[in-house]
């Protein structure tokens, strides 16, 4: 059912992006959103454009990189030695599929010590970065010639469709939220809404989100939606504090995020039967609005959640009715915006 939002989502998930070095991700989603707005590429990387001229300015965000891992250190064996960019989660690392984009791409697997050699103390641990390494396959005199310092590494994944309307891929954290804003754009064509609209496709959200805080800083609008993904209910996590594939964008209440914003959100998805969740944080939201709320002279800021299941990892999943919901929503907010201007 959802072909445009999935044709989308697998276009910007198959484009690498770790932080600090979003350059593939950041053309690719800029192509995408030439269609609907004139587009610019800031000095950290972030791709921005605006249109309208509308009284209210709304700035809609979401972030291009994805978690990672960097190089650190060639052993003499011609290992690579890596640290985490962004929260990799370290106990999915070993024996995983990667790739080194070094001076041209590399594959790779991260060492995995047998069960067999594994001191019985440490059978059910997770091994710390100090502990494994990467195998490229390479003497370290071969490997130095393809990969320096600092090179960045991606998990290797493919984008798979499971049964009803879920995918399974690296990087949907956070080209969903991407995916979302360029859907709600496609559905605010021909529409009178009289706002002013900029985008924000922001960098290392992941490392700090320093992206965002400039992105926003510059585009000075009045309100802002940030799109991210949050945590989804699965076997061992408990339903009653995350929320359900395919039952609606997560909305957020937190002491960051504009009480006014979530609740109008909250009005217009039961006035237009948009499936919808709750999300309440009890101190900053770790995604991107807790940098643009105190951008400039101050942003007042809502958050829309896309429900994703093992964050972090080669194999998220997520639903791409959740996603067509988060576009409809946004969408409805800023027609509705544009009538109270009327």
């Amino acid at each position: 059912m959802y072909s445009e939002v999935s044709a989308l989502l697998e276009k910007l998930c198959s484009a690498k992006g770790v932080s600090g070095a979003e350059n593939e991700a950041a053309k690719v989603a800029a192509e995408m959103l030439e269609k609907y707005m004139p587009v610019k590429t800031d000095v950290l990387g972030s791709v921005t454009g605006t249109t309208g001229d509308g009284e209210t300015h709304i700035l809609l965000d979401a972030h291009l990189d994805q978690i990672g891992l960097v190089v650190t250190a060639i052993d003499e064996d011609g290992f690579l030695k890596v640290t985490k960019c962004g929260g990799a989660d370290i106990r999915v690392l070993a024996a995983s599929e990667v790739t080194v984009h070094g001076k041209k791409p590399v594959y790779g697997v991260i060492t995995s010590t047998p069960p067999h050699l594994s001191k019985p103390e440490d059978a059910d641990k997770a091994k710390g970065f100090d502990d494994i390494a990467v195998d490229i396959g390479m003497n370290a005199e071969e490997a130095k010639k393809l990969v320096s310092l600092g090179d960045r590494i991606t998990f290797i994944g493919s984008y798979t469709k499971l049964l009803g309307d879920r995918i399974s891929s690296p990087s949907i954290d956070d080209r969903a939220g991407i995916a979302a804003i360029l859907r709600c754009l496609e559905m605010l064509e021909g529409k009178n809404h009289s706002c002013k609209i900029s985008v924000l496709f922001s960098v290392q959200e992941e490392t700090g989100g320093s992206g965002a805080q400039t992105g926003a800083f510059t585009a000075q609008a009045d309100e802002a939606i940030a799109v991210d993904v949050s945590f989804a209910a699965a076997p061992g996590i408990s339903s009653e504090k995350y929320a359900a594939l395919g039952a609606g964008t997560m909305i957020g209440y937190g002491p960051s995020l504009d009480y006014n914003m979530s609740r109008r959100l909250s009005e217009i998805a039961e006035k237009n039967n948009i499936p919808n969740q709750v999300e309440v944080m009890g101190r900053n939201t770790g995604t991107n609005c807790d940098e643009i709320q105190v951008a400039g002279k101050g942003v007042r800021t809502a958050l829309l959640s896309i429900p994703l299941r093992n964050m972090h990892t080669a194999v998220e999943v997520c639903d791409l009715e959740d996603i067509e919901n988060t576009a409809k929503l946004m969408a409805e907010y800023i027609i509705e915006r544009g009538e109270q201007n009327a």
